[in-house]
């Protein structure tokens, strides 16, 4: 009997504390870039699983998540557009990044598979200004000797929404072609010259994959998730490229984050003849003194996991883990992060 007692005790603890667990976890919202959508969902599933505690994440593009953290409606913005170190300090934010990936051309053309398809910057620009609308046009034919184009037209798909990938795509297409950085230049939202406007990453996906003769960009987890099939890119060195891991860490490997205010950096048209032009970085955007200051040091907690534990997932989905110099410095910049007292909220 007393065995029996003290089992029964035991047990009424084990269950005290697991319900005094459970009720202790915070839950976190955050808003923005569709660019991360895959990874942050995967992360946040196990995270929910190992420590209880949920992420609510709105996938509503760069611009609104910018918006929505001004405005403190979420615990963390998340952008594919980092903003400059006079911006943060006005908002009073910090910013890090947080996980690499690559923006990749997608096409729908019958008999062209994944990586048949070489285009340069210029032409792609040209495609994007409208002023290439067939896709057996000379210039198309010039970088696809070997390749049987059929005159189908080009339908433009594009985002409709502010976007870093956007922006990264833009800031690409402004660097290689003078004629698209004086009519259109880069932004996160900017005045197309033609084709459709489709929201986040997943509405032109969509609308590539529906589109016979369309041309879209994407991230890449989102072309590989629908199937789409990407180009090649002839990059800063000459040289034609896919879109892979070791593509995006060569681009990814010229970056100076430490001498880099706000972890500001931007990733196109880097040299090395293996680097993929269009790679970019993914940031989070965090109050420097919350509102929710449970709400935040959870934030920073899921954050500190993912790079601790999350770095496989990233490589599952072809993003690329910040390297761990980089993760030091990003955690050494957390001190920032304070409640009204500054105490500093991270505990690592």
């Amino acid at each position: 009997m007393i065995f029996k007692f003290f089992n029964r005790i035991a047990l009424a603890a084990t269950v005290a504390l697991a319900t005094a667990s459970a009720a202790v976890a915070v839950d976190i919202s955050g808003a923005g870039a569709t660019f991360p959508y895959p990874i942050y969902a995967k992360w946040a599933d196990t995270y929910k699983k190992e420590t209880g505690a949920g992420l609510n994440y709105q996938s509503i593009g760069s611009g609104g998540g910018i918006k929505q953290i001004k405005a403190r409606t979420v615990t963390f913005g998340a952008s594919d557009q980092p903003l400059k170190a006079e911006d943060l300090e006005a908002a009073g934010l910090v910013q890090w990044p947080q996980v690499i990936g690559g923006i990749v051309p997608v096409v729908n053309l019958d008999g062209v598979k994944s990586g048949d398809l070489v285009l340069d910057g210029q032409t792609l620009a040209a495609i994007f200004l409208g002023e290439i609308v067939k896709w057996d046009d000379a210039a198309i034919k010039k970088l696809n000797p070997k390749q049987k184009l059929p005159s189908t037209a080009i339908a433009v798909v594009h985002r409709s929404d502010g976007s870093g990938t956007t922006f990264n795509f833009t800031n690409y297409l402004s660097k290689v072609s003078a004629d698209w950085k004086a009519k259109v230049g880069e932004n996160a939202s900017v005045e197309w010259p033609v084709g459709i406007g489709a929201k986040g990453n997943e509405g032109v996906a969509n609308n590539v994959a529906n589109t016979k003769g369309a041309i879209g960009y994407v991230e890449y987890a989102y072309a590989k998730q629908n199937k789409l099939t990407f180009t090649k890119l002839v990059n800063k060195d000459g040289k034609a490229v896919a879109p892979t891991t070791p593509t995006f860490q060569a681009a990814a490997a010229n970056a100076d984050w430490a001498n880099a205010p706000g972890f500001y950096q931007i990733l196109t048209d880097q040299p090395g003849a293996q680097s993929w032009p269009i790679t970019a970085a993914t940031f989070i955007l965090l109050p420097k003194q919350p509102q929710d200051v449970a709400a935040a040091g959870e934030a920073l907690k899921f954050f500190g996991w993912a790079f601790a534990k999350g770095g496989k997932a990233a490589e599952e989905l072809d993003y690329i883990p910040m390297p761990a110099g980089v993760v030091a410095l990003i955690k050494k910049s957390w001190a920032h992060v304070t409640d009204a007292s500054g105490k500093p909220l991270a505990s690592n």
